[in-house]
C-alpha cells in the first residue's frame, strides 16, 4: 500500500471554504478512482495561517497513476486553488506503508 503525501497552506478565514471546496475535488477524485483506500485530511492554524495536509491511501503505485497521471510525483491542482492556496508546491510525496496499526488488531501490510 501506498500512501501520498500532500500540502498546502491557506489563510485560516479561508481554511473552511477550501476545505469544502476539496470537497468538491480532490476528495471526490480520490473516491472514484480503483485503488483508493480513503484520505484522512489534517488540519493546523498556525497564526493567520492554516496548514492542510492530506494522506491518500492507495492499493499501489498504479493506482497513485490512475489519479495524478504519468507523473504522479508532480501535484494535482484544481482551477480554483489559486484562490485559496499561499504557494503551489510541486510535488508530493509518497510512502510504502510498512505497517498500521489499530485498537486490538495491528496489522502489517
Amino acid at each position: 500500500m501506498i500512501a501520498r503525501i500532500w500540502r498546502g497552506i491557506t489563510l485560516r478565514e479561508k481554511a473552511d471554504d477550501y476545505l469544502a471546496y476539496l470537497d468538491h475535488t480532490g476528495l471526490k477524485d480520490y473516491a472514484k478512482t480503483p485503488g483508493n483506500r480513503g484520505v484522512t485530511v489534517l488540519r493546523r492554524e498556525q497564526g493567520e495561517h492554516c496548514e492542510i495536509m492530506l494522506i491518500s491511501l492507495w492499493d499501489s503505485m498504479g493506482a497513485v497513476r490512475e489519479f495524478a497521471g504519468e507523473n504522479p510525483e508532480k501535484a494535482v491542482y484544481y482551477p480554483e486553488d489559486e484562490r485559496y492556496l499561499l504557494q503551489m508546491e510541486p510535488l508530493v510525496r509518497h510512502y510504502e506503508v510498512a505497517q498500521q496499526l489499530f485498537p486490538d488488531s495491528p496489522s502489517r501490510v
